[in-house]
């Protein structure tokens, strides 16, 4: 059975929890998780690469079991998560990686690539965007409303995102037989958002949203020019992050590979083996 550690190291005054496991000489794979989970996301498919690859997971501040400091402590902004992000990565001895990026991972692994874009061996992404195609209207337009104009009312509308049934929902819809799906992946998303002051951050994270839009641009520049090998593997039935976003790194990473599998948003719950085996083959030929 592979050993999987974890660990908590001091960033920037802040703890920040992380799953690990691998041989530390191993190439390095990088999970950024999205909301409203953590590192626990990935519990399944850390053991399952760690025999070839040193695989690490940090907790975005704010989530999981890294710190929580209040919204007047901390900016809960994607830039202050990828400045927190860098300095782990130098903390734990990572200089070279391969980022798998999900939902909010994604655009703290587009700040990283932009800062070193050198440091970024491979992008995997699963259902997280870098372009505007794959916005699911439905789901995107009181986040847009709330980010443009942060009312008590945009608050109101968006609040529900926070709560039980739209948790829940992100990891059964799309999902062909949701009874596959574990019940405690949720209920653990559900009570660590229930913390005090949780609220805040994410509602901030929200209204912070669409700054990451502005980075696109240099984004698909960075794929052209750095060549960097891609695989865009993503739950097709996902009604946040639809399949045109997959499909859109084609545009500007030469030889992209892209995956559509019959899930949703959380694939990793409902599709581990067949997510590990296109990474294993798809990491092998790069």
């Amino acid at each position: 059975m592979v050993a999987v550690h974890h660990r908590t190291v001091a960033v920037h005054g802040l703890e920040v929890f992380y799953r690990e496991a691998g041989a530390r000489e191993a190439p390095v794979i990088l999970l950024l998780h999205g909301y409203p989970t953590s590192s626990h996301m990935f519990r399944h498919l850390i053991p399952a690469l760690a025999d070839q690859y040193r695989v690490i997971a940090p907790d975005h501040i704010g989530f999981g079991r890294s710190s929580l400091p209040s919204a007047e402590e901390f900016p809960y902004t994607f830039d202050a998560l990828a400045d927190v992000t860098s300095a782990f990565l130098r903390t734990v001895g990572v200089m070279k990686y391969t980022v798998y990026v999900q939902d909010y991972g994604a655009p703290i692994a587009w700040r990283l690539a932009l800062a070193e874009p050198d440091a970024v061996e491979g992008v995997i992404s699963q259902n997280g965007n870098a372009y505007e195609d794959g916005f699911v209207p439905e789901f995107w337009e009181p986040i847009w409303a709330y980010g443009s104009s942060p009312t008590v009312a945009n608050e109101v509308a968006l609040r529900p995102a926070l709560e039980r049934e739209a948790v829940k929902w992100q990891y059964t819809h799309g999902v062909p037989d949701p009874t596959t799906i574990a019940p405690e992946a949720w209920e653990h998303d559900i009570a660590l958002l229930a913390r005090p002051g949780v609220d805040r951050a994410q509602l901030a994270l929200f209204a912070d949203y669409g700054s990451n839009r502005t980075l696109y641009p240099q984004v698909h520049e960075w794929l052209r020019v750095s060549g960097v090998p891609v695989l865009a593997v993503w739950g097709k039935n996902d009604q946040i992050f639809g399949p045109a976003g997959a499909a859109a790194f084609a545009r500007d990473a030469e030889g992209a590979q892209v995956e559509l599998l019959d899930g949703g948003h959380f694939l990793l719950e409902s599709h581990l083996d067949e997510v590990t085996q296109i990474i294993r083959d798809w990491r092998a030929s790069i």
